[in-house]
């Protein structure tokens, strides 16, 4: 099993006929991801043509060769047309609310937004819309989520791993891809990035509820990073919830003090959002912590090795 995405999703991408569209269609049709459908009203009506060459762990479920993917002119004729429940944007940044708002109104049951550089007070309106309207939105500016050997929806690499028994949730899309290259001879049943933004829609601890419920998923490696409290509202959580293991990293145990590193919520104001203090919150529940994303990895194995 995974979560959120799975073998039989129907994935429509907005953008599609945009550069970074075209580019990372090609890669997730690549990854066996079924792309069903492309959204832009300007070219509604028309196909765009695809080379699949089969690469990756997902390859089974696609063909070498041409493959056409319709365009269609909104996300609701779209879904209409090919049963699709998944949306990926990559549309500016400028018109990312109004594409959110498209499909969540369409009725999409998962919605990830790529794109980076959204105001806060647009997400703001698109978290709290999909929230209302009971759609599963990933980011804004994430890499997406990727249940390997299943679907690959985003611009997660799909030859870094394979399938298998861990679960991995993170704010970093770099720190996601080293973490399934450091374990990519055990594999994942789904990896998460939820973006490291001030405003997310899917939060650390909906990524730990959908792992603790997934049978297939044996343990969780939680990403975090400095700013915020959402690691610390994690520990909490998995101190009351969690069963199965779970160990972490948190980026930035050298930021400097006020200055944004990366993401526009990693932020440190004094003591407050600091990699120690949320280190601390989660040791105090039982969660171990490695100060590298190698040593979390080594963390990772001897949690697995444990349950044998």
């Amino acid at each position: 099993m995974s979560i959120f995405l799975h073998a039989d999703s129907r994935v429509i991408v907005q953008g599609m006929t945009g550069l970074e569209g075209m580019k990372h269609t090609a890669r997730m049709l690549n990854a066996g991801t079924h792309i069903v459908a492309g959204v832009n009203p300007r070219k509604a009506g028309t196909t765009v043509t695809f080379t699949v060459e089969g690469y990756g762990p997902c390859a089974d479920q696609v063909h070498d060769g041409p493959h056409e993917v319709p365009v269609y002119g909104t996300v609701a004729e779209a879904m209409a047309a090919t049963g699709a429940d998944v949306s990926v944007i990559f549309v500016p940044p400028a018109y990312a609310k109004d594409a959110a708002y498209e499909a969540i109104d369409a009725g999409i049951g998962t919605l990830v937004m790529i794109t980076e550089g959204i105001p806060v007070a647009d997400s703001t309106a698109c978290v709290n819309h999909a929230l209302n309207k009971g759609v599963r939105l990933i980011g804004p500016n994430c890499p997406g989520i990727i249940s390997p050997g299943q679907s690959n929806v985003g611009i997660t690499p799909a030859d870094i791993t394979g399938p298998g028994r861990i679960g991995l949730v993170s704010k970093s899309g770099t720190l996601t891809y080293q973490m399934m290259f450091e374990l990519r001879d055990i594999g994942f049943t789904t990896c998460l990035g939820i973006g490291g933004d001030p405003v997310i829609g899917t939060t650390h601890i909906d990524a730990l509820a959908a792992f603790e419920a997934d049978p297939d998923t044996d343990i969780v490696v939680m990403i975090g990073e400095i700013g915020g409290d959402a690691e610390e509202r994690a520990a909490a959580w998995i101190s009351e919830n969690m069963t199965k293991p779970v160990v972490a990293y948190v980026a930035g145990f050298t930021a400097p003090e006020g200055k944004t590193m990366g993401h526009a919520g990693a932020i440190v104001s004094g003591s407050s959002g600091t990699a120690a203090a949320k280190a601390q919150a989660l040791e105090a529940v039982g969660v171990r912590v490695g100060r590298t994303p190698s040593q979390t990895a080594l963390l990772a194995r001897e949690a697995l090795q444990a349950l044998s």
